[in-house]
C-alpha cells in the first residue's frame, strides 16, 4: 500500500512529506520500503502566521480559521508533488498531522491539541481518502497524544531484536532508545523492565527563539552550532534552568512550545537584546538539551541511542549529547535505515496504515496500557473520504516489528 504521511514539527521548518510501501498488516509482521522524501517549505506569510498563533501570543478566530486553508493547500500542494516525484504520480492514502498550534496539558495531563492544516483541501487536490487529526483520539483515552513516535521507534528496535512469537517486553539484553531532535526532544526505549516513550523537553525550540529574538528574525536557528561553539556554558543560568518542574514528572508526559514559549527564557532575565551575549546564553541552551537528554534516559541503563531531527544536524548539540550520554553510543536513524531528516514523515505514512487497517497506533506495554499512558491504545485519526468509494480493509494484527526494506 503507497502511504503519504506529511507532518510539521514544533519548529515550523517546513512540511516533511514522505512516501512509503508498506506491508504486513494481517501478520505483524510490517515492512517499509521509502519511496522518497523531503522538506517542502512553508510559503513565508503561512510560516509567519503559524509563528504568530503559537503561545504566549494572543489571536482571532479568523486567523486560526484563514491558516488552516492556508495550511491545507500548501500541505496538499506538497503531498501532490511527492506522489508525482516519488511514486509515479498513484498513492493509496495521505495522513496529514498538520501543524500543531496548541497542545494542552494542565498538571502533566493532556487534555487536548489543536492542529492546523485542513484536510478537505488534501482531498480535493489528491482525490485521495486523509487520516488527520491523529493525536485527538489518544488525549481522549487519558493518554498524552504525544509523542506518537514510540510506535515506529519500538517497532524498529524490536525488528532485529525480537524472533517470530516472542513477547516484545521481555528478553531484551541490553536497553536502546530513539531520539529525535525537533523543537522538542522525545525518546522511546526499550529495556530490560519494559518500553518507555515521552518528552524530554526542549530540543532546538528555546535555541531558536534565543536566535530569533537577538537577531530581530535575521536568523532563526544556530546554523551548524556556529553560535554555540564560539560561546560558553553559563554554569549558573544552567542550573537555574535545570530546576524547570517538568524533569522531574513521570513518563508518559509530553510537553511542547506552550511551557517552553518563545518568552519563557525572559523569566531568568537572560535573553540577550542583541548578539552581544548570545553565544553564550546559546551555547548554555545547547548544553540544556543536552544534560535533559541525558538525564531522562539515565535511569533505563541505554547504551546505544539513535538520533534523528534537525538537531542531529547541529555538530555541536551531537558532541554534547555524545559527552553526556557516554558511556552509551549516539549514532544516527540512517543506521537503522530512514534518514535523519526523514524518520517524522514515514511515521505519518505508518500511523495512517494502522488506522486504515484498524490497528491501534500507539503500542501497550506489558501491563496493557498505550505507550503514551492511555488505558487502552486506540486507533488513530479521522478518515476523510476521497473521490472513489470508502472499503476499508478487514482489521489487521497488532504489529510485532518493522523492517526498513530496499
Amino acid at each position: 500500500m503507497i502511504v503519504v504521511g506529511c507532518i510539521s514539527g514544533t519548529s515550523v521548518d517546513g512540511i516533511d512529506v514522505a512516501v512509503a510501501d508498506l506491508a504486513g498488516a494481517a501478520d505483524g509482521d510490517l515492512t517499509l520500503r521509502p519511496l522518497g522524501a523531503r522538506t517542502h517549505p512553508w510559503s513565508t506569510s503561512t510560516r509567519d502566521g503559524l509563528l504568530a498563533l503559537l503561545p504566549p501570543a494572543a489571536t482571532t478566530t479568523a486567523d486560526v480559521c484563514r491558516l488552516d486553508i492556508l495550511a491545507g493547500r500548501e500541505i496538499a500542494d506538497a503531498v501532490q508533488a511527492a506522489i508525482d516525484d516519488f511514486a509515479g504520480g498513484t498513492a493509496d492514502l495521505v495522513v496529514s498531522h498538520g501543524q500543531t498550534v496548541f497542545h494542552w496539558v494542565e498538571d502533566g495531563v493532556a487534555r487536548g491539541g489543536l492542529q492546523l492544516g485542513q484536510p478537505a483541501a488534501i482531498v480535493e487536490r489528491t482525490g485521495l481518502p486523509v487520516v488527520s487529526d491523529v493525536r485527538s483520539r489518544d488525549i481522549a483515552a487519558g493518554g498524552q497524544g504525544a509523542p506518537l513516535a514510540g510506535t515506529l521507534d519500538l517497532l524498529l528496535l524490536l525488528a532485529g531484536r525480537v524472533g517470530r512469537g516472542t513477547s516484545p517486553y521481555r528478553d531484551q539484553r541490553s536497553a536502546a532508545a530513539l531520539l529525535n531532535l525537533g523543537g522538542i526532544a522525545n525518546v522511546t526505549v526499550v529495556s530490560p523492565h519494559g518500553t518507555a516513550a515521552f518528552d524530554t523537553g526542549p530540543a532546538n525550540c528555546l535555541i531558536d527563539a534565543a536566535v530569533s529574538a537577538a537577531t530581530s528574525g535575521a536568523r532563526a536557528y544556530d546554523a551548524d552550532g556556529r553560535l554555540a561553539s564560539s560561546g560558553s556554558v553559563d554554569r549558573r543560568l544552567l542550573t537555574r534552568l535545570l530546576k524547570e518542574p517538568y524533569y522531574a514528572l513521570p513518563a508518559p508526559k509530553s510537553t511542547g512550545r506552550e511551557l517552553f514559549t518563545t518568552d519563557y527564557l525572559d523569566a531568568f532575565g537572560d535573553r540577550p537584546t542583541s548578539v552581544v551575549g548570545l553565544a553564550d546564553l546559546v551555547a548554555t541552551l545547547t548544553e540544556l538539551t543536552a544534560v535533559t537528554v541525558a538525564d531522562a534516559l539515565r535511569p533505563y541503563g541505554v547504551t546505544e541511542v539513535y538520533g534523528s531531527g534537525g538537531g542531529m544536524r547541529n555538530p555541536v548539540l551531537r558532541e554534547r549529547l555524545a559527552a553526556q550520554l557516554a558511556p552509551a553510543q549516539l549514532a544516527s536513524t540512517d543506521q537503522l535505515g530512514l534518514p535523519i531528516d526523514d524518520k517524522e514523515g514515514y511515521l505519518m505514512a505508518l500511523i495512517g496504515y494502522l488506522t486504515w487497517h484498524g490497528i491501534p497506533g500507539v503500542l501497550a506495554d506489558a501491563d496493557g496500557r498505550a505507550l503514551t499512558g492511555a488505558t487502552t491504545p486506540r486507533v488513530l485519526g479521522r478518515i476523510s473520504p476521497g473521490d472513489k468509494p470508502l472499503r476499508l480493509p478487514d482489521p489487521g494484527a497488532i504489529p510485532r516489528s518493522l523492517r526498513v526494506v530496499d
